[in-house]
């Protein structure tokens, strides 16, 4: 019995969330298609043009999975960030808290719906690249398996955002101070290799760097990093979110008034 209630809440929180991301569409999907089209043609078009290759592909085609990488990992961390601190700041998030239903199926339920999120964009912008170049993947289980690894890091990374933030000014500080320059310098745009030795060390320490690398494995087969070393980074700090989550909704911190 106890299993069949969990899956009707694992579903129906999830059922919400796809909702929610589906009637906000205009918000959610096309935003980041209209970004990514404006990376390819500016960096791809104009600036690729004048890098040539790089990594033995064209610099549009090695430039892909680095930003496919950069939206699935802002919306999966988005969605979570503003979906669970919205039930927190609307008092939902207590009849969940107070409810039969164990923490780990509310936790997992919000990081499917985050996860459906970051996919969808990152499948748009997929379909957004290859007006501009052509794709082959190399390794599809690794693509797919590094990619769903890295939403569900990173939805956990959100929902921890969200719940110490106290105002909606406090879900944009981490993004935009932390994991936008991250993304940035873990190697969206260009090959660590081109970097002196000590900022080549710096990168090292850049988990993000791991996450891309694994994923531009996948997809074309080269990676500045052993595909080893990425699965390693992003399993530790999946189970550390995954234990840090489940402490924060355990003891109620930063949900119960």
């Amino acid at each position: 019995m106890n299993a069949s209630l969990n899956w009707i809440g694992y579903k129906t929180i999830v059922r919400k969330e796809i909702v929610r991301i589906l009637r906000i569409w205009g918000q959610t999907v096309v935003p980041p298609a209209i970004t990514m089209s404006l990376y390819f043609i500016i960096f791809g078009n104009l600036i690729g043009s004048r890098i040539g290759e790089m990594g033995g592909f064209d610099y549009m085609q090695f430039i892909v999975p680095g930003l496919v990488m950069m939206s699935v990992i802002t919306n999966s961390y988005g969605n979570m960030v503003s979906s669970f601190f919205g039930a927190k700041f609307g008092h939902h998030i207590e009849e969940l808290l107070i409810s039969p239903l164990p923490n780990w199926v509310i936790l997992a339920g919000y990081v499917t719906g985050a996860l459906v999120r970051g996919l969808l964009v990152g499948a748009v912008v997929i379909l957004v690249s290859l007006f501009f170049t052509e794709l082959k993947v190399q390794h599809p289980w690794v693509t797919l398996s590094v990619l769903v690894l890295t939403a569900v890091v990173f939805a956990m990374a959100g929902m921890v955002n969200a719940i110490f933030a106290e105002k909606f000014d406090d879900i944009a500080i981490i993004p935009t101070f932390v994991l936008t320059p991250l993304t940035y310098l873990g190697g969206v745009f260009y090959s660590i290799s081109l970097l002196p030795e000590f900022w080549q060390k710096v990168s090292a320490f850049n988990p993000i760097l791991y996450m891309v690398n694994g994923f531009r494995y996948g997809m074309l087969g080269v990676s500045d990093v052993s595909l080893g070393t990425a699965y390693a980074i992003i399993g530790v700090f999946g189970v550390l979110l995954f234990a840090t989550c489940m402490y924060l909704l355990n003891t109620g911190k930063g949900m119960r008034s």
